[in-house]
């Protein structure tokens, strides 16, 4: 199966494609970035699919991070997995970042739990938990670093995300220590082709996960008798 892997969830704008017969990923692409998903994906996608010497019809599906992340940065990469789907007729799947990250560390560690942690701001993070096996403990939520810390409960854990830090410097001193801090501005894009390769098209469509409401709404607008008296 070969994979067309895509992230712009966080501060990084990659791309990847994977050869699950080959077990290898044919090439790989990774800008750290805060803002300019928009600009540098499709040229991105055109120097990895060029240098993996594939057309877009070879493809066999298009995997996508789709949050929790910058809702611009979602828009992005979701946006162009889902029209160069459309257009190579092949299916597009998505993946959250939480557990993108948490795949590169399962099984590593032994049995402790793994706690993917995405920074929220305004002292929350979004996180979720999984033992050594993958098994979930805690599903995805957004909540605050207090509450994400109660995990403690689970014993000492391995700590990924870009909010891996945030955790660990808040970490009670009587609890039981985390084992390792990752602190990824953004997961390894090889891990979210090869989560594309296992994903369900059916049951993983490629849409934005959100866990909260963005910060920026709309402005109301104001009545209809005010619209009337100001035109």
């Amino acid at each position: 199966m070969l994979i067309l892997a895509i992230d712009t969830a966080l501060e990084a704008c990659a791309a990847a494609v994977l050869d699950t017969e080959a077990g290898e990923l044919l090439a790989r692409e990774q800008l750290l970035m805060k803002r300019g998903h928009a600009e540098a994906l499709m040229p991105m996608i055109a120097r990895v699919m060029r240098s993996a010497n594939l057309a877009f019809t070879s493809l066999d599906r298009i995997a996508v991070t789709v949050g929790p992340g910058s809702f611009t940065g979602l828009r992005v990469g979701i946006s162009a997995a889902r029209g160069l789907a459309l257009a190579a007729e092949r299916p597009a799947v998505g993946l959250t970042t939480l557990s993108a990250y948490a795949a590169a560390i399962i099984g590593q560690s032994g049995t402790a739990p793994v706690i993917s942690a995405i920074d929220a701001r305004h002292d929350h993070v979004y996180f979720q938990i999984v033992a050594g096996d993958g098994s979930q403990l805690v599903r995805p939520k957004v909540a605050s670093v207090d509450e994400a810390i109660a995990a403690s409960q689970f014993g000492a854990p391995h700590l990924v995300g870009n909010a891996a830090k945030i955790l660990a410097e808040r970490w009670p001193k009587d609890a039981p220590q985390p084992v390792a801090i990752n602190a990824q501005a953004a997961p390894d894009i090889g891990w979210v082709a090869w989560l594309g390769a296992a994903a369900d098209p059916e049951t993983t469509p490629a849409r934005p996960f959100y866990l909260r409401a963005p910060d920026a709404k709309p402005a109301a607008q104001p009545p209809l008798a005010a619209q009337a008296a100001t035109s």
